[in-house]
């Protein structure tokens, strides 16, 4: 039994409530996975090793949480903020939380021996030979929960990196292009862009932060060797981070991480390494991979630095540890051609633009290809252009070698997941995997008496095609035929997913009407399981009774509050 905090400490509840329930005010809410009830515990242990939740689960609707054994994480070698190295005896969440916070708090202010073994692949022995490493290309996406500053940090990235001119007007923002990214402040569709940083090409895909969209981080980390870890100087890691940065270990990608915002008054730097490298225990990450490099960073100011008290001037030491800390991509150079499609734009002259890493051989304009699923189904196509990423554009080129990523056009019917290859003895990737949909709604043709009055596009046909269409590229939504021939299921992973689509059909001229949305529940091993999520809520001490009173009407199960004063956590 810790110390109990004073009346004027807020208080953190963490609990679980049902998805079907309507959102609650100020609390942070994550996505949706499949899971049994009898995990659940284990999660919700997980969980609290961090401020955010983990990963909203699927549980059994009619059964009693029960708590689930854990495995002991693995040991780290560092602690990184902390100086100290961490304790191989952990047997649980709560013994390896009480073991971080007990350690002194001395900051590590010299660069971190990065391991860059990681990749996407995992060849076998007899191509391991084969493969090598390019070391003038690096292939890094940007990952971060919601409004913890990516794409300002790639503004200054690309200003540093000289993209623009010095009397070139830039706006705020740059990389969210689309009207809705501007209009909301949130970032929607992931976007390439590259820099050239002493003699090496780096690769930068910017991604979105909502869970909502976690369907393009999914697609994107099967193009990079590495990610960039953007966390709050006062947040630390929140729900998305936890979900990018388990798929991003899955992948066996080297991860840095960049504590944004350290210009803040109320940064608290010790603590997010902390609990950044507490949560990576967690998700069971090898210890190469608890060997992460640490920068603190200003997006906003351009500065970054090794220490929090000792920034420069730039984002040099960002830049040099992209370089250091992230692998090049292990290519096959002589091997059969092999492009995954990941992303899929459209351009009204140049028709479908396939986007994706080269993973072997060479890719020349004027190719002919085979496009293939699987071994069974191919078909033939040829490249009439190819594209580079340079800077903010799409360069023109004759030939993309292995480990660089590019654009091919000239293959009209190419879908996202499907392999470019070589015409005779090319073979196709393995497909991308997303996570199933959580929330469903209905779309129908407008019947009131208004129809046709906002709208140009009213009928079911127009319906029909438009969404199957916004299928080809996000692959994170399935739509299904309705109850009637002019009603149509669409399936996402949340309300702010389907928003987004239904607001872009709105502006483009369509005339529809939606039901409300629905949690999308299974049956497994004859057990109904529906969907339920973690919010963390941080509340002042005299209101804490109310809250708790509104997550119990909202079938709300509490399992666990902490006093936070400062960096000081007491457990009630």
């Amino acid at each position: 039994m810790k110390k109990r905090p004073t009346s004027t400490t807020n208080h953190r509840l963490i609990c679980q409530i049902a998805s079907a329930s309507l959102p609650l005010p100020r609390a942070r809410l994550s996505p949706c996975n499949c899971r049994e009830r009898e995990e659940k515990k284990t999660e919700m242990e997980m969980a609290l090793g961090f401020r955010g939740p983990s990963p909203a689960l699927l549980s059994p609707a009619s059964s009693s949480p029960a708590r689930a054994p854990r495995a002991s994480p693995q040991p780290a070698k560092h602690l990184f903020g902390l100086g100290s190295s961490s304790s191989s005896g952990l047997s649980s969440p709560l013994a390896s939380r009480t073991s971080l916070r007990c350690r002194p708090e001395r900051r590590v202010h010299r660069p971190i021996a990065c391991s860059a073994a990681q990749t996407t692949e995992t060849p076998t022995e007899e191509k391991k030979s084969q493969l090598i490493r390019r070391s003038d290309i690096r292939n890094i996406a940007i990952v971060a929960h919601v409004d913890h500053g990516k794409t300002t940090l790639v503004d200054s990235m690309l200003r540093q990196a000289k993209v623009f001119r010095d009397n070139q007007f830039v706006q705020e923002r740059i990389m969210d292009s689309n009207d809705l990214e501007r209009e909301r402040g949130i970032t929607i569709l992931s976007k390439n862009t590259s820099i050239n940083y002493k003699d090496t090409k780096i690769n930068i895909i910017d991604t979105p932060g909502h869970s909502d969209f976690g369907g393009e981080v999914e697609r994107i980390l099967n193009m990079v060797e590495g990610v960039l870890l953007v966390v709050d100087s006062v947040e630390g890691p929140m729900p998305q981070t936890r979900f990018v940065l388990k798929k991003a270990l899955e992948f066996g990608h080297a991860v840095v991480v960049v504590v944004n915002k350290i210009d803040r008054p109320s940064a608290r730097p010790d603590f997010v390494i902390n609990s950044t490298f507490e949560l990576f225990i967690e998700l069971n990450a090898t210890d190469e991979q608890c060997d992460f490099q640490a920068i603190y960073a200003s997006g906003i100011k351009g500065k970054a630095g090794l220490s929090p008290d000792n920034l420069a001037e730039d984002l040099s030491p960002l830049f040099e540890a992209i370089i250091r800390c992230i692998p090049g991509p292990r290519i096959e150079k002589d091997g059969a051609l092999q492009m995954l499609a990941t992303n899929i734009e459209y351009d009204e002259h140049k028709g479908r633009i396939a986007i994706g890493r080269l993973h072997a051989g060479t890719l020349k304009k004027g190719t002919d290809v085979k496009v293939c699923t699987s071994d069974d189904s191919c078909r033939y196509a040829r490249v009439s252009e190819l594209f580079v990423y340079e800077k903010f554009s799409r360069i023109p080129v004759e030939i993309v070698e292995a480990g660089d990523i590019c654009a091919v056009c000239g293959i009209s019917d190419i879908q996202i997941g499907e392999t470019i290859a070589d015409k005779t003895s090319g073979k196709p990737l393995p497909a991308i995997k997303v996570e199933e949909p959580t929330v469903k709604m209905s779309f129908s043709i407008n019947t009131s008496p208004f129809v046709g009055r906002e709208g140009k596009y009213v009928t079911s046909r127009n319906l029909r095609d438009r969404l199957y269409r916004e299928l080809e590229r996000n692959l994170a939504m399935k739509v299904e035929d309705g109850e009637t021939s002019d009603t149509f299921l669409v399936s996402g992973r949340g309300t702010l997913h389907l928003t987004i689509l239904i607001e872009n059909m709105r502006r483009e001229g369509y005339e529809f009407m939606v039901g409300p949305p629905k949690v999308i529940s299974k049956r497994v091993n004859d057990k109904l399981l529906e969907p339920f999520e973690i919010a963390t809520v941080e509340v002042p001490e005299e209101h804490m009774g109310s809250v708790v009173e509104l997550l119990g009407r909202r079938r709300g199960l509490m399992f666990d509050m902490q006093g936070v004063r400062g960096n000081y956590f007491a457990e009630i």
